[in-house]
């Protein structure tokens, strides 16, 4: 091969490739966090009466739902045309978001951006595979994991200095020019596809995507103002429904979307399940501990998103660490075993900060750090264990389905435990009827959100329980 001798003047260009993955990686991330500090700023200027979640849930319904469809295609029809037609779909996106005049075409652009964003989570992990030999992917997965982190952290911030500099429009249009080197760059350098003789389960598609958007409106019932007819029982209803009629198909279909012979192995139910887990945990640590600095410790949303570097560096730094790792015969079991360790002792701290000292927003940001060094280790282990785990032609869904577990993961567990935080909340309240008001709401919080964390430790240990079937695959 030319890209295996250093001196060969084509030995960069997977090098090239990798820069353009970790750059739309980059781009995917922002989009879902650099719009916490702008939104303030487009509820201003947009008129309309569609709620502003909408913003946020239309890029996660789109994104979640074309995973496994792009993990399948780029099976069936290779990964570098659906990579394009990802970065495309979200250059076009992004464009019509920053030039929305309304929320409605705010809301209907995102969705687009969205479709793009999906498949770039999932094929850029799987597009390293095209590029470097096995025994070097577990290095280029974790500085993708590390990117991934870095993106997250410093999202918020990036919004916030756009909309205080420029305006909220940049927030999209920043990714215009970037998108489009990308999709030059990638065009030219990555390797031609291999095309399989394989139709593509379009009825299971659409059961999973009606189960996948059914289970997401439910978790964001709340918020959505929704039609009166998609009450909160009928939408579980259909996701239930739906997800037995996937479930039917893929068992009886020749070609399936998601083989169930990839869930016969061992390793790979491993790798799912900590992908799920992960995702709860995850989104635990992001969506609570800044709500909770902001409404009870009256921090800003900047100050509050400052207050996470920890877990977004510990995220950063352990990807990379985990990579390495891996290179070197680490077991995997081993690595998640202690990922899985930090995550469930960040949680425990985390509740025992909120029992002790709920005022001090340094100590519960210094308890994230712990969290963010679990999920660096565990992220780039799904990614390389779901893939040796599954054969050749069958690579694409493998890595895709661990993705949107995670994506659904963390939406329905934080849904579920928002809900439990509301009514830990209303219980505690109802007790402390007595007591001065802030000081009461502030108590019934804190106690309402040990109970949050330790549903997310939970999480974590079932991880750790789950990182024990990685021995199957490491004895083979």
């Amino acid at each position: 091969m030319t890209t295996s001798t250093p001196s060969s003047p084509f030995s960069r260009q997977p090098l090239y490739a990798f820069a353009m993955l970790a750059l739309m990686l980059v781009l995917a991330a922002l989009d879902q966090t650099i719009l916490s500090t702008a939104l303030p700023a487009i509820a201003h200027d947009l008129p309309g009466g569609t709620p502003l979640a909408w913003v946020f849930s239309a890029y996660l319904l789109a994104a979640t739902v074309v995973v496994a469809l792009y993990g399948r295609l780029a099976d069936v029809w290779g990964r570098k045309p659906m990579l394009l037609l990802a970065i495309g779909l979200f250059l076009l996106g992004s464009l019509a978001c920053g030039a929305s005049q309304s929320r409605a075409q705010l809301v209907m652009a995102r969705a687009l951006q969205g479709a793009g964003g999906g498949g770039l989570l999932t094929l850029t992990m799987l597009t390293v595979a095209s590029l470097f030999p096995q025994a070097q992917r577990p290095r280029f997965q974790s500085l993708l994991g590390a990117s991934y982190g870095i993106a997250t952290m410093f999202g918020p911030l990036l919004g916030g200095w756009l909309v205080e500099h420029l305006s909220w429009h940049w927030a999209f249009w920043i990714n215009a020019p970037l998108a489009l080197l990308a999709w030059g760059v990638l065009a030219r350098t990555l390797p031609l596809p291999v095309r399989q003789a394989a139709p593509i389960d379009w009825w299971g598609a659409a059961a999973l995507a009606v189960a996948l958007v059914a289970a997401l409106l439910a978790t964001q019932h709340g918020k959505l103002q929704l039609p009166a007819a998609l009450t909160l029982g009928m939408l579980l209803l259909i996701a239930a429904k739906a997800a037995i009629a996937f479930v039917w198909r893929q068992l009886r279909a020749a070609h399936p979307l998601v083989p169930p012979r990839l869930f016969g192995h061992p390793a790979y139910v491993a790798a799912a399940t900590i992908g799920l887990c992960s995702g709860v945990a995850m989104y635990a640590a992001v969506v609570f501990v800044p709500q909770y600095l902001q409404t009870m410790l009256h921090l800003s949303p900047t100050a509050s998103a400052w207050h996470l570097l920890p877990l977004m560096a510990g995220i950063t730094f352990a990807a990379i660490a985990s990579g390495k790792l891996l290179r070197a015969q680490v077991p995997a079991r081993r690595l998640a075993g202690v990922g899985s360790g930090l995550l469930a002792l960040s949680f425990a701290a985390l509740s025992m900060v909120l029992a002790w000292a709920p005022d001090s927003a340094v100590l519960l940001s210094a308890c994230l750090l712990p969290a963010g060094v679990g999920l660096g280790l565990l992220f780039p282990i799904v990614t390389v264990v779901s893939q040796r785990a599954a054969p050749p032609q069958l690579m694409g869904i493998a890595t895709a389905t661990p993705v949107m577990l995670r994506s659904l993961g963390g939406s329905a567990g934080v849904a579920l435990m928002a809900a439990l935080l509301a009514q830990r909340m209303t219980d505690e309240l109802a007790g402390l009827a007595g007591h001065g008001a802030p000081d009461a709401v502030r108590t019934a919080m804190a106690h309402g959100l040990q109970a949050v964390f330790v549903c997310a430790g939970a999480a974590a240990l079932l991880a750790g329980v789950a990182s024990r079937w990685l021995m199957a695959r490491e004895a083979n």
